[in-house]
C-alpha cells in the first residue's frame, strides 16, 4: 500500500504516537534513533512491510536525534569531530543501503534485523563503559571512524535504524570514548546520516510522511528524558535492560521471518 492509500485510522496516529513516545525514551537513553522499536512496532501494529517501515524511521529518527544532541551537547558529551567523520561514511553507506534494499527479499531483510539485534545484545555485555574514558584521535582511528559510518550507514539504510546501536558499543570499545560521549557523539551522526538515507528513500517511495511526522514529533517529546535518565542510570543496568527489550523485539522479527519464508514454501 502506498503513503497515500494508507488509512488514517484514529488507531493509526495513536499508534505511532505511543511508538514515538517509546522511541524518544530510549533515543534519550542509549544514544540510538529508536529505529529499534520504529520499524518492528509499524510492522507489527500497521502491518507496514518491512522496505515501507525501514524508511518511515529513518525518517523520524531525525528530529529525534536532533533533540537528544542538544540535550547531550548541554553536558558537553558530544565529540563534535568524531561525528563529523562518521557522518562523512555515513552519508554514502545510507545511499548504498537504500539502493540494495530493492534487492533484498522481506525475509532476508527480518533475517537481517534479527542478526543486527544478537550482535548488538552480546555487545553490551561485552562492552562495560566507563564514565571517566576519553576518545582520542588520530589520523588511523579518524580513519576508522569513516569505515565505521560507512559500515552503519549501509545498514542504517537497509533496515532502517540511525546506526546509534552499532556505533555507540563500537566507540566504547574501540575507540575508548565515555558512554555518555559515545551516546551523545551517535546521535550527532546520525542526523545527516538519517537525512541522506531519507532522501533516498522518498526517491524510491519507501516512506510513510505522516507516520514519520507522528512518531517523530512524539518521540521529540520524551528524548530529553531519556538521555537525562542515562545520567542517573548506571552503564550496567543500562545495558541489562536494552539487551533484555532487543531479546524482545528479535524474537518478534524472527517469527515472522519464520512465517513469511513458511508462506513462499
Amino acid at each position: 500500500m502506498t503513503d497515500a492509500g494508507r488509512t488514517r485510522t484514529p488507531a493509526f496516529i495513536l499508534t505511532c504516537i505511543g511508538t514515538g513516545l517509546l522511541a524518544g525514551l530510549l533515543s534519550g537513553l542509549f544514544g540510538v534513533g529508536g529505529g529499534t522499536v520504529i520499524v518492528p512496532l509499524l510492522v507489527m501494529f500497521l502491518t507496514f512491510n518491512q522496505r515501507l517501515a525501514a524508511g518511515t524511521s529513518l525518517a523520524a529518527i531525525v528530529p529525534t536525534a536532533a533533540v537528544g544532541v542538544i540535550s547531550y551537547a548541554l553536558n558537553g558529551s558530544v565529540d563534535w569531530v568524531a561525528a563529523i567523520l562518521l557522518a562523512i561514511g555515513g552519508i554514502v553507506g545510507t545511499q548504498i543501503g537504500t539502493r540494495l534494499i530493492h534487492h533484498i527479499s522481506q525475509t532476508a531483510l527480518r533475517w537481517t534485523f534479527v542478526g543486527f539485534v544478537a550482535v548488538v545484545i552480546v555487545s553490551l555485555f561485552i562492552v562495560i563503559p566507563s564514565r571517566d574514558a576519553v576518545l582520542t584521535l588520530t589520523v588511523w582511528s579518524g580513519i576508522a571512524l569513516v569505515v565505521v559510518g560507512l559500515l552503519t550507514g549501509i545498514l542504517s539504510g537497509l533496515i532502517g535504524v540511525g546506526g546509534g546501536v552499532v556505533v555507540v558499543p563500537v566507540l566504547i570499545l574501540l575507540f575508548g570514548a565515555s558512554d555518555l560521549v559515545a551516546k551523545g557523539t551517535s546521535l550527532l551522526f546520525m542526523i545527516p546520516a538519517a537525512i541522506s538515507g531519507t532522501i533516498g528513500n522518498l526517491r524510491r517511495k519507501n516512506v510513510d510522511l505522516v507516520a514519520a511526522a507522528c512518531v517523530g514529533v512524539a518521540a521529540c517529546t520524551t528524548t530529553a528524558l531519556g538521555a537525562w535518565l542515562a545520567t542517573l542510570m548506571s552503564p550496567l543496568v543500562a545495558n541489562i535492560l536494552f539487551a533484555a527489550f532487543m531479546v524482545f523485539i528479535g524474537t518478534q522479527m524472527a517469527i515472522k521471518a519464520v512465517k513469511g519464508r513458511a508462506k513462499k514454501d
